[in-house]
């Protein structure tokens, strides 16, 4: 997945999370099913594990590889992934944590994401690891 793939797949688990937790605080959330655990909890890491599906690479492992092997195979596969996600993460936190730390109170995070989008879309943030 390109970097500018994963940095609009990051936006988007970030607003679907805010979603779900509006949704929860207001009552939308639908019925409780009796699992154990919020829904809204549920939902969220029901969204974060689609996205560690969608991102991270499948691995392939010889049966007849060391514990060494096996770390080091992933090692490399995972790490690339790993270090874009993470950034996309960091590159979200930075600009609510600006509107927030600005006293902006005239745009929601949602839209404050929304922006962000726009700007990968645009190829603001196409440099870099």
């Amino acid at each position: 997945m390109e970097r500018a793939e994963v940095l609009k797949r990051v936006i988007g688990i970030l607003t679907e999370a805010q979603e779900i937790r509006r949704a929860v605080e207001t009552g939308q959330n639908g019925t409780d099913d009796g699992e154990p655990g919020d829904l809204g909890e549920r939902a969220t890491a029901t969204v974060a594990t689609t996205l560690l599906n969608e991102m991270l690479p499948s691995i392939s492992v010889p049966a007849d590889a060391s514990p060494q092997e096996v770390a080091a195979l992933v090692a490399q596969a995972l790490g690339p992934a790993l270090h874009t996600m993470v950034s996309g993460f960091s590159l979200a936190f930075t600009s609510l944590a600006i509107a927030h730390d600005s006293g902006r109170t005239d745009v929601s995070a949602i839209e404050v994401l929304q922006e962000l989008a726009l700007e990968v879309e645009a190829g603001t943030y196409d440099e870099g690891p």
